[in-house]
């Protein structure tokens, strides 16, 4: 039996599945041709899609191959990391001083300039201070320009003192030599005196017998009697002379030994002046002592006035009327000019990236980019510089990649604006090749 051709089974076999209206000779529907039938709609061949060229398809592949270059380099060129931030050094004011808080100058996040007054403590207990300081220093001035004017006073004084006290000691010695003489000359009268009494004495003796034989008259007896007393007298006075001589003597060598004391104490003229020129120098001492005294007090006095150390925005902790204590903090001053970025980027990405690389920030609060470039690489991973760094050491070990901080400085012009504020998230990214 010869095989149907595929054209054949496709009729029979629509024929089979046709309605039952359809094979009874039923009419067809309104809209179809009556001269067509489906078996020979589905006889007519479809048409083949052709295939696209090839130059398509070569295209296509370079452009995959382009494609694929670029993102390769564009991941192998830059470094990218979300766990990045806007930092800055944040400039706390603390009061030097104790005291109560005057006034108050600025507002909440007020931007000020570079020595803009902050806040006043009252000065009136450090201008006291002050003021006494002041007059303690000019007096230790004026003891300082005596104890100076009496050096020179003490060592003129000290030579003239010297010269004096060796003029006394030699005078004493004349004066000794004077008494001396004196004395001698008073022992000899004493001596001659003695002798004319006892010439004296013995006439008397002798006209004692002439008178009372009668042979003088009792005239010559009286003139004898006379003159023994006088002699008697006069060889007490030569006794007298002879005593008050050697008493000027004695005198003479006192004064002899006070001259030469006077001298001894004139020699220590050398230690007198020493002493002036300490006492100028200890007056010296205390002006310096002075000195710094009134300069702390000026000091003091200035420090009730709070000056902003640097130009940015302030946070104030302050109110008029609060008591503060040294070290308090009042105020802290933000230099938005000065801010930078710190990228925590991971290990693995710090294998090309050098301090002075190309930098672009994308900043999330504002949707622009900024640019920049490498500053610095941290020392060590934020992780050591944490409260509790981790500590491998413990038998717990399990490797986690680590992030060094990366400081990345803004180009000059890119925050003019001043839109940075610190603690922003950013984007960086560094052109590492």
């Amino acid at each position: 039996m010869p095989q149907k051709t595929e054209i054949e089974a496709r009729s029979e076999t629509e024929e089979i599945d046709a309605p039952e209206e359809n094979r009874s000779g039923a009419p067809a529907a309104s809209g179809a041709a009556p001269s067509e039938t489906r078996s020979q709609r589905d006889a007519t061949p479809a048409p083949r899609r052709r295939p696209l060229p090839m130059w398509v398809i070569v295209v296509a592949i370079v452009i995959l191959l382009v494609a694929g270059f670029f993102v390769w380099d564009y991941y192998t060129t830059w470094e990218s990391t979300d766990d990045a931030q806007v930092d800055v050094h944040i400039n706390a004011v603390s009061a030097r001083i104790s005291g109560y808080i005057k006034k108050v100058n600025v507002g909440d996040n007020e931007y000020v300039k570079e020595g803009t007054v902050l806040a006043e403590i009252d000065p009136r207990d450090y201008q006291a201070a002050a003021d006494r300081a002041k007059a303690d220093y000019q007096s230790a001035l004026d003891s300082q320009s005596a104890a100076e004017q009496n050096v020179p006073i003490t060592t003129a004084s000290s030579a003239s003192q010297l010269e004096s006290a060796l003029a006394d000691v030699e005078n004493a010695r004349a004066g000794i030599s004077a008494a001396e003489g004196q004395a001698s000359a008073a022992k000899a009268q004493l001596t001659q005196a003695e002798a004319n009494d006892v010439k004296a004495q013995s006439d008397l003796e002798r006209y004692k017998q002439l008178v009372v034989k009668q042979e003088i008259s009792q005239q010559q007896f009286d003139q004898a009697v006379a003159a023994a007393k006088a002699s008697t007298a006069t060889v007490e006075a030569a006794r007298a002379s002879a005593l008050a001589a050697d008493q000027q003597v004695h005198q003479a060598q006192a004064r002899l030994l006070q001259a030469q004391a006077s001298v001894r104490s004139a020699q220590t003229a050398p230690q007198q002046v020493a002493v002036s020129k300490a006492q100028f120098s200890s007056a010296g001492a205390s002006v310096a002592q002075k000195k710094a005294a009134l300069d702390q007090a000026l000091l003091n006095l200035s420090y009730c006035t709070i000056y902003a150390p640097s130009t940015g925005v302030v946070d104030k902790n302050v109110e008029v009327g609060l008591n503060v204590q040294p070290g308090q903090q009042l105020f802290s001053v933000v230099p938005i000019d000065e801010v930078w970025v710190t990228a925590n980027y991971k290990e693995t990405q710090l294998k090309h990236m050098r301090p002075g690389q190309y930098a672009e920030i994308s900043v999330d609060a504002y949707g622009r980019k900024y640019k920049g470039h490498v500053d610095s690489i941290a020392g060590a991973s934020g992780a050591r510089f944490s409260l509790l760094p981790p500590e491998n050491a413990t038998g717990n070990y399990v490797k986690v990649v680590q992030r060094i901080p990366v400081k990345i400085v803004l180009d000059p012009g890119q925050n003019g604006d001043h839109l940075l504020r610190p603690g922003m998230s950013v984007e960086p990214k560094v052109k590492v090749k």
